[in-house]
């Protein structure tokens, strides 16, 4: 991905090269992008780029799980520590650094409610903290605070399980939306459909300490 300027007449080796940063051991051009500086092979700090770009993925919802772990333990297996067990300090610093960079962004992307909601973040439209604003959607509102007063009237181990297996089929149902969203540009219905799929989340956690509580109550 380059996002820098386009203009007529540009030398694209200049501009190649403006993009390039100095490796901190031998202080040679090399890509941020880049884990390692092509001259020395020095391990590189980790660039500030998103999560998508940090494991080669375009920015998009849909995403395919075994393609995501795979370019994930790829670079993990390069980033091992025994990799740089006689390296020098700094290295080993930043390997750890990239490391953490690369699990974040895993641990990020491979949940679909984590990945939209970083979409939605990183495309200007959050859900959640500075520059999020409120939807104004009574009707999910109240949908949500029904199932919640359910579940809290639910005396029965059958009637909590009904409510969760309901979650977990609306929250698949929200996921293809979500995914069904981003495709076509609407960032309003995302955000939508990310704000339900975090109340089934959320619900389906409650359901579940509910029913463990239930079922600590039929044993005593």
């Amino acid at each position: 991905m380059n996002d820098m300027p386009r203009t007529s007449g540009a030398d694209p080796a200049a501009a190649q090269a403006a993009a390039l940063a100095a490796c901190w051991s031998c202080r040679g051009p090399v890509d941020p992008a880049s884990l390692f500086c092509a001259t020395c092979k020095a391990v590189q700090p980790p660039a500030p780029i998103d999560h998508f770009a940090r494991l080669g993925l375009p920015r998009a919802f849909e995403m395919k799980v075994p393609v995501l772990e795979q370019l994930y333990f790829g670079f993990q297996r390069q980033l091992h520590p025994d990799r740089f067990a006689g390296a020098p300090a700094k290295a080993r610093q930043i390997s750890q650094s990239q490391a953490v960079a690369f699990n974040e962004a895993y641990e990020t992307l491979k949940d679909p409610l984590a990945r939209a909601t970083y979409l939605l973040k990183i495309s200007g439209a959050p859900i959640e903290g500075e520059g999020a604003h409120t939807i104004h959607d009574t009707g999910l509102l109240d949908e949500q605070m029904e199932r919640r007063e359910a579940l809290f009237e639910a005396g029965d181990l059958a009637t909590v399980e009904a409510i969760a297996t309901a979650a977990r089929e609306d929250a698949k149902a929200a996921i293809g939306a979500i995914g069904g969203a981003f495709a076509r540009g609407d960032l309003a219905a995302a955000r939508i459909e990310t704000l339900r799929l975090k109340y089934l989340v959320k619900l389906g956690e409650e359901a579940r300490a509910r029913r463990a509580r239930l079922g600590a109550a039929g044993t005593a």
